[in-house]
C-alpha cells in the first residue's frame, strides 16, 4: 500500500469551482487560492440564513493510544459513504496545525483512500489562516507592551499581564521567557511566554465568531491583565481589536477543499482540544448545515475532551443540535486500553479486548446518558482484526444497545463505510435524540468543573490551591460564573495521569491554573501536567519531512 502522501500525490483533482458546483457555489462566491482550494465569500453565506438545516453528524473518539484511532480518516470516509449512497452530505473539519505536523502525531487530513487533498496544503500553510490568527494575537502583545512603554496611562500592572504570544510549533524554550531585556529603549524587563496558535483565546474566538462584527466585539473583550487594584484591562482599552480584525478579516471565510473521491469538504480553524474547545468554526459548521443534507464535522482527541466542550460550549454559545454521535475505535486501541502492549497489537487479544471496553463503554455511557443523544461506534478495521474479536464486539453491541460497526475505509474509500453510512442515516431517523447540556449556566464554576470530573472522568472530585480557588471564586464574583468551563488536560486517560488506560475511577483531578477568557467567553481550567506549549518528541516528524530531486513533498503523513 502507497504511503498518504503517495496516495494524495496520485490523487485526480477537481477544480475547485467543479467541487463548488455539487454545493450550488457560484464560482463569483469563491475565492480562489490556486486550482483546488477556495474560501467562499461571506456575502454568500448570508444569502443562506433562511434554508433549512441538514443533519449534524459529530465524530468523536475514545481516549487516544498510540495504537491509533483514525478519527479524521473516518469522518472523510463516512462523509464519502455517505455521498456513496446517495445522500448530499459535507464534511466540516478542522485545519491541521504546524505543531503536530513537524512533532509526533503528524498530518490531520485523514488517511489511505478517506482523505482530504490537497493533503500538501493542508497539513503546511494551506490558506494563511494560523498565520493570521498567529499575527493577530502577537499584534496585541506588541500592543500591550508598547502601551506599558508609552507612559501606561492604563496603569498595567507589569506583574500581572496575562495576554501571552503564540507561535504555530512545539517549542519548549518558549514556555516562559523574559522579555525587553536591553536598553531603556526596548521597554519594561517582565516574565512573558508563548502559547502554541490553536491553544490561543484568539483561535478560540475565531471558531466560535458568528460574522466580522462579532468577532470584533469578542477580540476588543479580551483580558489582556489588571491593574494594581486587580481591574481588569480589554483589548478595546488599548484600541487593539480593530486592527486584529483586518488581519483576520480574509481568514474567517471557511476553507473549501475536496476528498480523495471529489466530495466537497470545508476546513476551517484548529483549537487544540486537550488545552482548547476542539472544533472547527460555527461560521463553517452553519454554514455547511445550509449547503448539505447531512454533515460530518469532528471534535478533537477522546469524547471526553472534544466531545464534551463540542457538546457544552460550541453547541451552548452557537445554538446548535447534533443528529448523533459517530464513536470512532479501532480494535487495536481498545486491547491497549485492556493492557496489551504495542508489540503485541497485531496478535489476537481477546482477553484484552474484553478488558479494554471499559473505555469504550465509559464514553458510550457519558453521550448517551449525560448528554442524550444517539451513538453509533464505528470501528475503523484493521487486517489483523480477527472474527473472534470481531464477535465480542457483536456481543458488546447488544450490552451497550447501540450499533457497533467495522469499516475499511482506510482501504477501500467511501464503499468500505457503506454500512456505516447506512446505520447513522436509520439511528438519525428512527432514534430519540434527548439532547441536554451536562450542566446549566447558572451552576458556579467549581460545581461545573466538578461536574464535568464526577460525570464524565468517573473521578471522586477536584481539588486544588488556595490561590486557584481564589481565582475561580473572584472570576466567579466579577461576572464570569456563567461562563462554560474548557478543560485542559492529557488526553490520553481519563485521568490527569497519560499511563492510566481504560477507566480509571474515583481519582481526583488536580486544578494548576484557571484562565480567563472573557473573550472567547469561557473558563480554562488547567489539570495536572499538560502545557499549552507542547515540546517536541526526540525523534520530531520533522526529521523525515523532506523534498526529492523533482520538487515533491516527501515523510509528511
Amino acid at each position: 500500500m502507497k504511503s498518504d502522501i503517495e496516495i494524495a500525490q496520485a490523487a485526480k483533482l477537481e477544480k475547485i469551482s467543479t467541487v463548488a458546483e455539487k454545493l450550488d457555489i457560484p464560482n463569483e462566491s469563491l475565492e480562489p487560492y490556486g486550482h483546488y482550494k477556495a474560501k467562499i465569500s461571506m456575502e454568500f453565506l448570508k444569502s443562506l440564513e433562511s434554508k433549512e438545516d441538514g443533519k449534524l453528524i459529530l465524530v468523536t473518539a475514545i481516549s487516544p493510544t498510540p495504537a491509533g484511532e483514525g478519527k479524521t480518516t473516518t469522518s472523510v470516509g463516512l462523509g464519502d459513504a455517505l455521498n456513496h449512497i446517495g445522500k448530499k452530505a459535507l464534511v466540516t473539519i478542522r485545519e491541521p496545525s504546524l505543531g503536530p505536523v513537524f512533532g509526533m502525531k503528524g498530518g490531520a487530513a485523514g488517511g489511505g483512500m478517506s482523505q482530504v487533498i490537497p493533503m500538501e496544503d493542508i497539513n503546511l500553510h494551506f490558506t494563511g489562516d494560523f498565520n493570521a490568527i498567529q499575527l493577530a494575537n502577537n499584534l496585541l502583545a506588541a500592543m500591550v507592551d508598547n502601551h506599558i512603554h508609552h507612559g501606561n496611562s492604563l496603569e498595567i500592572d507589569t506583574r500581572r499581564v496575562t495576554w501571552k504570544r503564540v507561535l504555530d510549533m512545539n517549542d519548549r524554550a518558549l514556555r516562559k521567557t523574559v522579555c525587553s531585556l536591553g536598553s531603556v529603549g526596548n521597554g519594561f524587563p517582565r516574565e512573558d511566554g508563548f502559547d502554541i496558535v490553536v491553544a490561543s483565546e484568539v483561535m478560540a474566538i475565531f471558531c466560535l465568531a458568528t460574522s466580522i462584527q462579532d468577532l470584533k466585539d469578542k477580540l476588543g473583550n479580551i483580558v489582556i491583565g489588571y491593574t494594581r487594584k486587580k481591574e481588569p484591562i480589554l483589548a478595546k482599552q488599548i484600541n487593539a481589536h480593530g486592527a486584529m480584525t483586518v488581519l483576520l478579516k480574509n481568514a474567517l471565510s471557511p476553507n473549501l477543499v475536496q476528498t480523495l473521491e471529489n466530495n466537497p469538504a470545508m476546513i476551517h480553524g484548529g483549537p487544540f482540544a486537550n488545552i482548547a474547545h476542539g472544533c472547527n468554526s460555527v461560521i463553517a459548521t452553519k454554514a455547511s448545515l445550509k449547503l448539505a443534507d447531512y454533515v460530518v464535522t469532528e471534535a478533537g482527541f477522546g469524547a471526553d475532551l472534544g466531545a464534551e466542550k463540542f457538546l457544552n460550549i460550541k453547541c451552548r454559545k452557537a445554538n446548535l443540535k447534533p443528529s448523533i454521535v459517530v464513536l470512532v475505535a479501532t480494535i487495536r486501541a481498545l486491547k491497549y486500553h485492556g493492557g496489551c502492549e504495542l508489540s503485541e497489537l497485531n496478535k489476537e487479544g481477546c482477553d484484552y479486548l474484553k478488558k479494554g471496553l471499559v473505555n469504550l463503554e465509559r464514553h458510550v455511557n457519558n453521550i448517551k446518558n449525560n448528554f442524550g443523544l444517539p451513538v453509533v461506534v464505528g470501528i475503523n478495521g484493521f487486517i489483523f482484526d480477527t472474527e473472534k474479536e470481531r464477535e465480542i464486539l457483536k456481543q458488546k453491541s447488544k450490552e451497550l444497545g447501540v450499533p457497533i460497526v467495522s469499516s475499511t475505509h482506510w482501504a477501500n474509500g467511501g464503499p468500505g463505510a457503506k454500512e456505516l453510512a447506512e446505520t447513522v442515516v436509520s439511528e438519525i431517523e428512527t432514534s430519540s435524540n434527548d439532547f441536554k447540556f451536562l450542566y446549566e449556566d447558572d451552576m458556579d464554576l467549581w460545581s461545573k468543573m466538578e461536574t464535568i470530573a464526577t460525570k464524565i472522568y468517573g473521578a471522586s472530585g477536584i481539588t486544588a490551591t488556595s490561590n486557584v480557588k481564589k481565582q475561580v471564586d473572584e472570576l466567579q464574583k466579577s461576572g464570569y460564573g456563567s461562563y462554560p468551563v474548557c478543560v485542559a488536560k492529557t488526553q490520553y486517560s481519563f485521568s490527569t495521569d497519560p499511563s492510566l488506560r481504560g477507566a480509571p475511577s474515583g481519582h481526583t483531578i488536580s486544578i494548576r491554573e484557571v484562565r480567563l477568557s472573557a473573550g472567547a467567553e469561557f473558563i480554562v481550567m488547567v489539570c495536572g501536567d499538560i502545557m499549552t506549549m507542547p515540546g517536541l518528541p526526540k525523534v520530531p516528524a520533522a526529521e523525515k519531512i523532506d523534498l526529492d530531486d523533482d520538487g515533491n513533498i516527501i515523510g509528511l503523513f
